[in-house]
């Protein structure tokens, strides 16, 4: 039996850039409203004032805050508007995690997938994971000529050990993201922090495998990511014959959907047929 889910944040921020998730951000920065915050970092069990003028922050919005906390994900829990304050004493916000989801989604094993590109793209949900890169960044890929079926995973160059690993992330549920579009993929896994992988997808065919994690060669993190691609798309194939991933599909693990979409919304929409 399949079910379908479809989840539609009622507010009106969300409704007005529904189609362009960098324009939603843009308008979030250009609304912002001076204020200092709290902001719980539950990975260090600590909360901090931080001076933002950069976001309309809410309570319960992700955020991402520069010094020694830097690259952490806090939750705000309390908003100052009122307040004089000397700026050297303050470090500041400089990143908020977009969490407005609307689109129509389906069950598939341990993850949601959808194929509306406007629901869930992956420039929306690696906010989730990591805060904005510095303008100044740079990086750079190099992968081979070689490709492998996704039926077949014996293809795929790794030793036994690494392969055992990834295996592991696979059954844990590490692998939290995978976008299809256009015959490119891109993925996200969590470990010691958020991996990204990129990768070629043709019918089956997987080429240009690589990953931002400092191993050479297929890594843990890419063959979990495989795992879990296969998983998904035999599911699709089952369940949902007319759904072509050769298009468009994302995935989105089930766990990190209602954390991030759900959990700390007050209002909105779930329904399942």
């Amino acid at each position: 039996m399949s079910f379908k889910i479809g989840f539609t944040a009622e507010t009106e921020k969300k409704e007005q850039c529904i189609s362009e998730n960098a324009q939603c951000n843009k308008e979030i920065t250009n609304n912002a409203r001076k204020s200092v915050v709290d902001v719980f970092f539950p990975d260090r069990h600590l909360t901090c004032s931080y001076y933002n003028d950069m976001f309309d922050l809410k309570r319960g919005d992700i955020v991402y805050v520069d010094g020694k906390l830097e690259g952490l994900r806090g939750r705000v829990v309390d908003i100052n508007y009122t307040f004089k304050i000397k700026l050297s004493d303050y470090k500041r916000v400089i990143g908020v995690a977009n969490t407005n989801v609307v689109g129509e989604f389906h069950l598939a094993g341990s993850h949601f997938i959808t194929t509306d590109e406007n629901a869930l793209n992956y420039e929306q949900i690696i906010t989730w994971f990591k805060a904005p890169a510095p303008e100044d960044e740079e990086f750079v890929s190099s992968s081979d000529d070689e490709s492998f079926n996704l039926n077949d995973l014996s293809g795929i160059k790794i030793d036994k050990s690494t392969a055992d690993k990834g295996h592991n992330y696979y059954i844990e549920n590490q692998v939290q993201y995978i976008e299809l579009s256009n015959c490119k993929g891109k993925a996200i896994v969590t470990g010691s922090k958020p991996y990204e992988i990129e990768f070629n997808y043709d019918n089956g065919q997987i080429s240009g495998l690589v990953c931002n994690c400092y191993c050479t060669g297929t890594c843990k993190h890419e063959f979990a990511t495989m795992l879990q691609l296969k998983e998904t798309l035999d599911l699709v194939e089952k369940e949902y014959p007319n759904i072509n991933p050769n298009t468009y599909l994302v995935a989105v693990s089930k766990t990190t959907f209602f954390e991030f979409v759900i959990d700390n919304k007050q209002n909105g929409t779930f329904n399942i047929l």
